[in-house]
């Protein structure tokens, strides 16, 4: 893995989702462990304009925490953005060392993702999720089975909340990463 904070990835991140209220997110972001978590700040059909004023407020609080924030899309905007890393398929490498995070939702895009030297996947969805409703979601075993064939470290994510992590090592999750079950205080 190629980053300059870290050598494992924080175990636990809060994906970012424009269906969720702004303010709700930032306060979620401001309650992740110092120095042990990270945001992954999507909000792709956000105008640009907002999008770049609500990343600059996610970055401030992931300096001010020492979190990991990674921007959706890909390696040149990301370190144009002053983001970590970046989340997303494009596997193209930026000119500096940066981390990079793809999703997966199966066995085709965790062999895309080893393809394209991804340092880490969000394997999704494990559970049953509120902003996919009535998508089908991987289960246990079949999470278990992808997560161990990945070769990398991979966060569980779909349906996750704080509860369930004592268990997600035994299926093969380094961390875990949600939306919901990060909004409660």
């Amino acid at each position: 893995m190629e980053h300059r904070h870290r050598k494992k990835p924080p175990t636990i991140w809060l994906m970012t989702d424009e269906r969720v209220d702004g303010a709700l997110q930032l306060a979620a972001a401001a309650r992740l462990p110092r120095g042990g978590g990270g945001i992954v700040f999507r909000h792709y059909r956000t105008a640009p304009d907002e999008r770049r004023a609500l990343f600059a407020r996610f970055r401030a609080i992931a300096r001010r925490r020492r979190l990991l924030l990674m921007l959706g899309g890909d390696a040149r905007e990301a370190a144009g953005w002053g983001a970590d890393g970046w989340h997303g398929g494009d596997h193209r490498r930026g000119s500096k060392p940066m981390l990079h995070s793809a999703p997966a939702h199966g066995a085709v895009e965790i062999r895309a993702a080893g393809r394209g030297k991804a340092d880490m996947l969000f394997l999704s969805p494990l559970f049953p999720t509120r902003s996919h409703p009535g998508g089908r979601a991987l289960g246990r075993v079949r999470f278990a089975m992808l997560a161990r064939r990945a070769g990398v470290p991979v966060m569980a994510l779909g349906g996750v909340e704080a509860r369930h992590r004592r268990g997600l090592r035994a299926l093969g999750a380094a961390g875990w990463a949600a939306i919901d079950g990060l909004m409660r205080g």
